[in-house]
């Protein structure tokens, strides 16, 4: 808590007691001084509230950038990682040990020269 907050609870709290005497008595000036107070005291309080919590926001915002830091770091590790491995497969493929995937890249090449001289003649 800060001193706003307990500054306005004190007046709203004040005001409540206020507006009970001007009831108690009849006074209008003193009910319509009550509830001044009240709202006051309600609108201190609130303010003194969001400080509070634009204090916690401030002390807790350090923690959160670590982490997200953190966790974008594993993630870019596992995509290098996961380059690395694609890199070795093509390289494997490219070195003929992974016969499938040559064979695989020359059918779709054969497939798509088949297809433009096909569509070549109609046109």
């Amino acid at each position: 808590m800060n001193k706003h907050e307990i500054h306005g609870g004190a007046r709203y709290v004040g005001g409540k007691v206020e507006k009970a005497v001007g009831d108690a008595v009849g006074s209008r000036d003193w009910q319509v001084d009550g509830v001044v107070d009240q709202v006051a005291g309600g609108a201190e309080n609130l303010f003194g509230r969001t400080q509070s919590i634009a204090a916690d926001i401030a002390d807790t915002t350090p923690h959160l950038i670590d982490t997200a830091r953190e966790k974008a770091g594993e993630a870019a590790d596992r995509s290098v990682d996961a380059a690395r491995r694609g890199v070795d497969t093509v390289r494997d493929a490219v070195r003929g040990q992974d016969k499938a995937v040559i064979w695989a890249s020359a059918a779709a090449i054969a497939g798509f020269a088949l297809g433009w001289l096909v569509n070549g003649r109609r046109a």
